[in-house]
């Protein structure tokens, strides 16, 4: 029942470290017994209760294993017989050994008391055309006859993803994080904002499950780019590409978009527990 946190922890570890495993304090009192009677107890203090799975840099430990001689209890025995360095990192109540058979209800009682935490948000964009000959769009740079009037880049699509993101963890909007009246974020990149947007949902234990980003406008023609633009904001995030959707629709010639006055974009973001 490992979680990805605790296999992030190990990971994490085996930068400085040859090895690493998880383990948790021994909590209850320890005795020794002798003929089934008590004879005494045992000091707790520095004893762990160790865990798998444990991690390891694969050529000091193939080193290892190969020249071990006789048996062990397991890979750290094996790694600190050969003289590496193995970190102890923080381990889980549900990181169960499934070893005995009631050892199966008890994981299975773990499993149906977890439920996964979905987050839904969504996010809603506009930028007016100015003078220019390209737009920014969900990170790709689209020749076009007008630009895009913004504070930043103007990346509606971005824009749009960025606070549905927001949205779902509750954290209001890009400008409670990156106000307009900042001089700093004059003209800023918009893969800054989703970067940031993305970090907090995953330090909150979020990933992203899915998203869908929608640009409504008459002009430029999306369709030609909007693999690039999938790929692109999958690579920001992190995900890979089937998690992330991009399409377009026109307005029917009606309102501001319909009269390319300047580009919509409306996103959904859903987070899930990693």
């Amino acid at each position: 029942l490992v979680s990805r946190a605790l296999i992030g922890r190990l990971l994490e570890a085996l930068q400085t470290h040859d090895g690493a495993a998880p383990a948790l304090p021994v909590t209850d009192a320890l005795w020794r017994g002798d003929a089934g009677l008590v004879a005494g107890t045992v000091d707790r203090a520095g004893l762990m209760r160790a865990q798998t799975p444990q991690a390891f840099r694969f050529a000091p430990i193939l080193a290892a294993h190969r020249a071990h001689a006789g048996g062990a209890a397991d890979d750290v025995e094996v790694a600190r017989a050969a003289g590496l360095d193995v970190a102890i990192v923080e381990g889980e109540e549900t990181n169960l050994k499934l070893t005995y058979p009631g050892d199966f209800a008890r994981a299975e009682a773990i499993l149906k008391g977890q439920r996964m935490d979905v987050r839904l948000g969504n996010g809603y964009d506009v930028h007016a055309f100015c003078d220019g000959d390209h737009v920014w769009l969900c990170g790709v740079k689209v020749p076009h006859g007008k630009g895009l009037l913004g504070h930043s880049d103007a990346d509606v699509g971005m824009h749009a993803l960025t606070d549905a993101i927001y949205g779902a963890l509750a954290e209001g909007d890009i400008g409670r994080h990156f106000p307009p009246s900042d001089p700093q974020w004059k003209g800023a990149a918009s893969h800054v904002f989703l970067s940031h947007a993305i970090g907090l949902a995953r330090s909150r234990g979020f990933d992203l499950g899915n998203c869908d980003v929608t640009l409504v406008c008459e002009r430029p023609k999306i369709g030609p780019h909007a693999a690039d633009m999938q790929a692109e904001l999958a690579r920001i995030m992190g995900v890979d590409a089937g998690r992330v959707s991009v399409k377009a629709t026109t307005s029917e010639r009606l309102g501001f978009t319909g009269r390319e006055e300047g580009i919509a974009a409306l996103a959904t973001a859903v987070l899930v527990t990693a």
